[in-house]
């Protein structure tokens, strides 16, 4: 079970709650890849990397509910790359804006807390407000993450169902108790969120495009009482129907998840703007209205 929260600490739900009510259910990822770095005239570089994110939180700041710097770009080119990753976190936190690291870390015992410690302790410089996490090698390994999570009022996005098409090969699998994978990572997750208002902080990373995967699993999002993170939203195919479709009842959990479809409006500040307005309309009319 989570450890008791500091004294004072809001937790991570009802911040991104607050957040989703002012700005919209929108989340813009920070995706710094090759081709982007590219369009946008920059380097494949540690400081094109750096360039591009700074430029990102800039245009972004302060006008949409979140935003998701994905490790494995900064990652790709060393400790100048991972320094690049700790200055966007800390320029989004200037800018008053939550960050979600999509580093899906998952491992177990003193490693797992090693990794809780850099992605979730207060005065880490790789700590955003929430970081991913995978549940592979079982939900219970995820303890260290959850307990600090819980301390530092940070959150966790836990792998749930993906769109990638090797994903239902683990996550629709049932165990011995006829119970899917996904569903019973769905009910856990509920479980560390018991009780939480307006919702608590242990999310589930949902795919926009599963289809009626949720149903198919027996997958009760609705049951978790926290926020579903949702990839695909835009470019990858995700629109109002698939929202809908994906996840029917638990819409006004859902965060929505934009990035090529948001990024490649840069590096003009106005095509960033208008594109993630434009997306976050979208959004707050298929998952609010």
């Amino acid at each position: 079970m989570p450890e008791a929260q500091a004294a004072g600490v809001v937790p991570f739900g009802a911040r991104l709650a607050a957040a989703t009510d002012d700005l919209g259910p929108l989340c813009v990822g920070i995706d710094p890849h090759a081709q982007l770095l590219a369009a946008w005239g920059l380097a494949d570089d540690a400081a094109g990397v750096r360039e591009f994110s700074l430029r990102v939180v800039d245009a972004l700041g302060g006008r949409v509910a979140a935003l998701k710097p994905q490790a494995a770009f900064y990652e790709r080119h060393g400790a100048a790359g991972v320094a690049a990753l700790e200055e966007t976190i800390a320029a989004a936190r200037a800018a008053g804006t939550l960050t979600v690291v999509d580093a899906k870390r998952g491992d177990i015992g003193s490693t797992m807390g090693a990794y809780a410690d850099a992605f979730l302790g207060d005065g880490s410089p790789l700590a955003g407000d929430a970081v991913t996490v995978s549940p592979y090698l079982g939900f219970g390994s995820l303890a260290p993450a959850a307990e600090l999570a819980a301390r530092t009022g940070r959150g966790l996005f836990v792998l749930c169902l993906t769109s990638n098409p090797e994903g239902p090969q683990v996550q629709h699998a049932t165990t011995a108790g006829g119970v899917s994978v996904a569903a019973s990572v769905a009910a856990q997750a509920a479980a560390l969120n018991a009780g939480a208002d307006p919702m608590g902080s242990v999310g589930l990373v949902v795919g926009a495009t599963i289809g009626d995967a949720a149903r198919a699993t027996g997958t009760d999002l609705a049951a978790v009482n926290g926020p579903l993170l949702a990839p695909g939203v835009g470019a990858q195919g995700a629109g109002a129907a698939e929202l809908a479709a994906v996840f029917g009842v638990a819409r006004r959990q859902v965060l929505a998840s934009s990035s090529r479809g948001v990024l490649q409006a840069g590096p003009d500040v106005d095509g960033l703007r208008a594109a993630a307005a434009s997306a976050a309309r979208e959004a707050s009319a298929a998952l609010r209205d």
